[in-house]
């Protein structure tokens, strides 16, 4: 099953994706310019085979929620993130207000 869901932070609305997968659930929440996602991210592909793309996005791992993903710190980011700001360690729900 697919679930897609408005989530507000502060005054702005993002979309939260949920995905139920036999033995997991992937988590993700967007807006229009990237996006945070759970382990299933793999940050380093993005870096480095689709580089040229330049997708700002972070990783959160051991979450089971959007809520836990939008409290958890960032495991990783990629290249493009920090330009924007966004680095290891910060809160989910605060790269996602850099990401406006």
């Amino acid at each position: 099953m697919i679930n897609l869901s408005p989530v507000e932070i502060g005054s702005h609305t993002f979309l939260a994706v949920t995905v139920l997968l036999p033995k997991t659930t992937l988590l993700a929440v967007t807006s229009d310019k990237g996006y945070i996602m759970c382990g299933a991210l793999d940050v380093g592909l993005l870096n480095e085979k689709l580089k040229d793309r330049k997708i700002i996005a972070g990783r959160a791992v051991g979450v089971k929620t959007i809520e836990q993903l939008l409290d958890a710190p960032l495991e990783s980011v990629t290249a493009e993130a920090e330009k924007w700001g966004i680095h290891k360690g910060m809160i989910g729900r605060d790269a996602m207000l850099k990401m406006i």
